[in-house]
């Protein structure tokens, strides 16, 4: 069956591609910090609480109360780069949903119960006993798996030469595991919001006003798990791009100069964010680790558009001129962040002057 007569037919776009372009990628960005702050913070916590069953450190026990605020931040600046990656793409990730419909609508229940997990976790650790270290598997366990549910969606949207297993596996449990590219990608995500919670983790020693000894060592913690987790994600990242089909893979080594330069430019930013961290440099660390993940958001980007190319490119969706939708919601991102800046400001200062961790 010819793959290209599944793919339904695009809407019309109020303005310019473009707009919706720019909106994709800026929210993106946003949503995978707050979203690898949480997962990474999550996973260094569930490591914490298992070395020290008995008594979690005073580290774990911050964490455990910024985790359910860090999930509700990464959920909800994840509401809008997947909206706008409905309005240019949306014929190929409603697709991809439906194919996999019943793990798609299970991540709502799964987030919910890791949520509430998370909340439970931090305002019931002692009266937990043994069982936090249960209920905070279950928890992470679910945003690790949340997160591999997405992945098979990202990678299945791009292969509709896939689709045509639903014929054979209609009920809505399709998943994308014969794509060699789902385990490094997820794998690539999961190592990379480690790498983040550890900065977030050495942030934390550096903002509070910890006694001297403290803070330095809280900051050599974070360290480790950030130069750990690089090291490692350097190694994934390798396997995820020699997993990548041969003709967009060549895009990124000669083919393409802007494929090419972005890919080397991401490259020198993560070995030197790597190489600060070593040193122990934290605010250039964070710097630089920032920048990479905003030039591998541009990455992700062209593969995406480079695995449709033979079906569809955003720049040949239909305009139907409707301007003042857009402007409304320019004001309105533009105000909510500055009340979440605003928000953020009281709550790390009080915090900061109480010397308590804000939940």
């Amino acid at each position: 069956m010819d793959a290209a007569a599944l793919i339904p037919l695009p809407d019309t776009i109020p303005v310019s591609w473009g707009w919706f372009q720019l909106l994709l990628l800026l929210t993106f960005f946003l949503h995978l910090l707050c979203m690898n702050m949480m997962l990474g913070s999550a996973v260094i916590l569930l490591v914490k609480q298992l070395r020290h069953p008995a008594q979690l450190p005073p580290a774990g026990r911050e964490l455990a109360g910024h985790l359910p605020f860090l999930i509700a931040f990464a959920v909800n600046l994840g509401v809008a780069p997947l909206l706008f990656l409905q309005v240019l793409y949306g014929q190929f990730i409603y697709t991809s949903s439906i194919l996999m419909g019943v793990y798609w609508l299970a991540v709502v229940a799964i987030l919910i119960l890791a949520y509430g997990g998370a909340y439970l976790y931090n305002l019931k650790h002692d009266a937990l006993g043994k069982r936090r270290n249960q209920l905070i598997i279950l928890v992470t366990g679910g945003l690790v798996a949340i997160a591999f549910i997405f992945s098979n969606n990202m990678s299945m949207m791009l292969r509709p030469d896939t689709w045509p297993r639903y014929f054979d596996q209609p009920g809505g449990t399709l998943l994308n595991l014969a794509d060699p590219t789902l385990l490094p990608r997820w794998l690539h995500f999961i190592t990379a919001a480690v790498a983040t919670g550890g900065l977030y983790l050495a942030a934390g020693g550096r903002w509070r006003r910890l006694e001297p000894a403290a803070a330095a060592a809280r900051v050599t913690e974070g360290m480790h798990w950030f130069v750990g987790a690089t090291s490692v994600q350097l190694g994934i990242g390798t396997w995820f791009f020699f997993s990548l089909p041969d003709h967009i893979r060549q895009l990124f080594t000669g083919t393409s100069t802007l494929h090419t330069g972005l890919l080397l430019t991401g490259c020198l930013a993560a070995l030197i964010s790597l190489g600060l961290g070593l040193a122990k440099r934290l605010w250039p660390t964070i710097g630089a680790t920032i920048a990479t993940i905003l030039i591998m958001v541009l990455i992700r980007d062209l593969v995406r558009r480079a695995y449709l190319a033979p079906y569809f490119s955003p720049d040949s969706l239909v305009v139907a001129p409707q301007y003042s939708p857009m402007v409304i919601f320019w004001l309105a991102l533009l105000l909510g962040l500055g009340i979440i800046a605003y928000m953020l400001r009281l709550a790390l200062n009080a915090g900061k002057e109480s010397g308590e961790t804000p939940s």
